[in-house]
């Protein structure tokens, strides 16, 4: 059934996202490599996590989901380690469904591990590149390979020695920087990858707070091998989750949010500076960090919009959120222009494809190009039906879009937003009784 969506006619209300994706995935994935009990607060129950979940419990970790209230929005997981040899040779194909960072990060991990393990996912995933990971691991000594031309999974391993590289990627992406550095904890002598603090740096921070050995020397960081300890961990609200409700304060004419104990942390927060530049009143009242990583609660409300050019290095810093900027950019003035953001063609849609696809539909003046598109606005929105494409960013942009609109909008396959945002649909309709 798709999810049906009406206008509202005021946002007035306060929210906590979900706990960050990226750092749920690393505290369950590091916490099964290091040794003793690590306990994550906040941990966000999603389907990509879920995944990471079942491949560790597939290769012995113990993992338990504590939940006594029953909110499964946010419960405790606790991770008994025993180190690297803790882990054995799974039974089955581990099936990372539809998680990129569950396959690019377990990659590195299972690189070294003295047994051979298959990698696989969803119908999505299996169409994703996976070079950028076989290829700096293979430069350490791994024995793995894929389909088409070791482009695409499956990925088969078969664990084998490693040594330490000086890696410098040609392709900004912290998940095969974390592949690379969880290699490197097995390898023999030094890793050093540049541009590992360049975006974000989940990793580094919780690898460090861990007992690794590492060091930063500007944005590259060197590891030497070593045993990692376990910590306690709270993971702080995921910004690409509070990523649509800022544009919906920031677009909808009589709004006001305040979006409480989210994750700032430097290589994030993109939306907060794009928005900046488009006009929004939005403010950051900074918290005490949750360990490693900072927190702040954000106030937003409506702002008079102006349009923006998005393109090189500011690309990777807003990657996830380019379909919820392309919607606030059809309410700003003037003609935004996002580039250099091709990487978009192979996330679980093509996302600039179906961004485009989808908001004309809604009457948005919008024109694909072959790295981004371009917004001209603005322009008045009329809800329509529309797809999300199995795309969690993509149906939560969409559904924002129908608060704004005027009249119906209907949200096909609106469950996709499992993947990161359990409770998106019951908090939208939560501030769309306004």
């Amino acid at each position: 059934m798709p999810q049906q969506v009406y206008p509202a006619d005021s946002i007035d209300g306060e929210l906590e996202p979900p706990g960050d994706k990226s750092i749920s995935h690393r505290a369950v994935i590091l916490g099964s490599l290091a040794h003793g009990v690590t306990n994550v607060s906040n941990f966000l129950h999603g389907a990509d996590t879920a995944a990471s979940i079942s491949c560790l419990r597939a290769l012995g970790a113990d993992i338990r989901i504590e939940d006594p209230d029953h909110n499964s929005r946010a419960p405790t997981v606790a991770i008994q380690g025993h180190g690297r040899e803790g882990l054995h040779e799974p039974e089955h194909v581990l099936d990372v469904r539809n998680s990129g960072t569950t396959m690019r990060v377990m990659a590195g991990i299972l690189a070294s591990m003295p047994f051979l393990s298959v990698l696989t996912g969803d119908h999505s995933l299996v169409q994703r590149p996976m070079r950028r990971v076989i290829d700096p691991l293979r430069h350490m000594g791994a024995d793995l390979f894929g389909r088409a031309d070791d482009n695409y999974p499956p990925l088969v391993i078969r664990g084998a020695k490693l040594r330490g590289i000086e890696y410098a990627p040609s392709v900004m992406s912290a998940q095969v920087n974390t592949a690379v550095l969880l290699a490197g904890l097995a390898a023999e002598g030094r890793t050093v990858v540049g541009q590992a603090t360049a975006a974000r740096d989940h990793t580094v921070r919780m690898l460090k707070a861990m007992g690794a050995h590492i060091s930063i020397n500007g944005s590259s960081v060197e590891l030497v091998p070593g045993e990692l300890a376990a910590i306690d961990i709270h993971v702080p609200g995921d910004i690409s989750s509070a990523a649509p409700w800022l544009v919906l304060a920031a677009a909808h004419p009589h709004a006001r949010l305040r979006l409480t104990g989210v994750g700032v942390n430097p290589g994030r927060i993109g939306i907060i500076q794009v928005l900046k530049s488009m006009g929004a009143a939005l403010t950051l009242e900074d918290l005490p960090p949750a360990g490693a990583e900072p927190m702040a609660d954000i106030s937003i409300r409506s702002s008079p919009l102006r349009a923006v050019t998005i393109q090189g290095e500011m690309v990777p810093y807003v990657i996830d959120e380019i379909p919820i900027i392309a919607l606030a950019a059809t309410q700003a003035g003037g003609e935004t222009v996002i580039r250099d953001a091709a990487e978009l063609r192979v996330k679980e849609s093509d996302r600039i494809a179906t961004t485009v696809a989808e908001l004309r539909k809604f009457g948005a003046d919008i024109e694909e190009l072959p790295d981004g598109m371009i917004v001209r606005g603005p322009t008045e929105l009329k809800g329509a039906p529309c797809r999300s494409h199995a795309d969690h960013r993509l149906a939560m942009t969409l559904g924002v879009a129908g608060l704004l609109a005027k009249d119906q909008t209907l949200v096909y396959d609106p469950e996709c937003v499992n993947v990161s945002y359990p409770g998106f649909w019951e908090d939208l309709e939560s501030l769309g009784a306004g």
